[in-house]
């Protein structure tokens, strides 16, 4: 049977077709450095690439929200320190005061000097993030100012008042995993984050402790000083401990969370690029076979295409 002359030149048109396109995908690979460029080069490894692209993305967040948790918890951690101080100098004052040595002109000295620790405690308690310009220690409600106070005609202050709540934020630090480093500076509630400044779980309220302390002073009231505040002092002084260990704990969990989600991103980048990048070696191999194929089609291609036109004319 004959074979109509232009049946042979549109399979070489479509064999040239072939090869170019070959030659153009190697090409592209080489100068990309991509295997797997679209759907239909590679279904199953462009899906695992997609895959893995996304679940890196959401390690990338997770360090986002470490970075921001430790930013944080560091902030209130020079908070606590702060505090533990102030907690420290008061007690320090209450057993000084109730000896048998201190006299009214001490009394008064030290009366002095818890007023102005007072004033710190709520300067400390009402202290913004920094990064943020948000309340640290008025719960959820992180744009109102923790305490606010009442004073007399000297300008004493004689009372506070918290205005925020015992809620805490949890945010994500990893897949199905939550913390919260926030501490509210009151809790007055059976459970839940304990409060900073006042803290119905362990008896701690150290604003208003420093108050009696101060007024007692004052009054020459060694017998309170001694079997009240005293006694009180160390419940306050026991939970700013508690909240430097706690802080300590979270920081320590965050930087390990934070190893994790850096490892894993690291993890998932690598697993993606394998799935997707081209071996260049083998990638160059393929185009110089390409090439090759494709020179030989051109003269082979051009020989029968001249035989043909030869016979035509015959």
């Amino acid at each position: 049977m004959r074979v109509a002359t232009h049946a042979y030149t549109d399979s070489i048109v479509n064999q040239f077709g072939n090869l170019a396109a070959k030659q153009y995908a190697y090409q592209s690979q080489v100068s990309t450095g991509l295997r797997v460029q679209s759907a239909s080069d590679d279904p199953a490894a462009m899906r695992n690439t997609l895959d893995y692209v996304a679940d890196k993305a959401q390690q990338t967040q997770y360090g986002t929200n470490i970075s921001t948790l430790q930013t944080r918890a560091n902030s209130i951690y020079n908070v606590i320190q702060s505090l533990q101080t102030i907690s420290s100098r008061a007690g320090e004052i209450a057993t000084s005061a109730g000896s048998a040595t201190a006299n009214s002109s001490d009394l008064s000295g030290y009366a002095e000097e818890v007023n102005s620790l007072v004033q710190q405690t709520v300067t400390a308690a009402n202290t913004k993030d920094p990064s943020t310009g948000q309340y640290l220690f008025s719960g959820t409600a992180s744009t109102a100012v923790p305490y606010t106070v009442a004073k007399d005609a000297n300008g004493n202050i004689t009372g506070v008042t918290y205005n925020g709540n015992s809620s805490v934020n949890q945010v994500a630090i990893g897949a199905g995993t939550t913390t919260a480093v926030d501490v509210p500076g009151a809790n007055t509630g059976t459970g839940g984050t304990r409060g900073l400044i006042t803290d119905t779980q362990s008896g701690a309220d150290l604003i208003n402790h420093l108050i009696s302390l101060r007024d007692h002073l004052k009054a020459g009231d060694t017998t309170s000083i001694t079997g009240t505040d005293a006694i009180n002092l160390q419940k306050d002084e026991n939970n700013v401990s508690y909240q430097v260990a706690h802080n300590g704990v979270v920081q320590s969990s965050l930087t390990a969370a934070a190893t994790f989600a850096t490892n894993s991103e690291q993890s998932l980048n690598k697993m993606a690029s394998d799935q997707s990048s081209a071996n260049l070696v083998d990638v160059l191999v393929q185009l110089n076979s390409a090439q090759t194929a494709y020179q030989a089609a051109l003269q082979s291609g051009s020989k029968i295409l001249s035989l043909s036109i030869l016979n035509y004319i015959q």
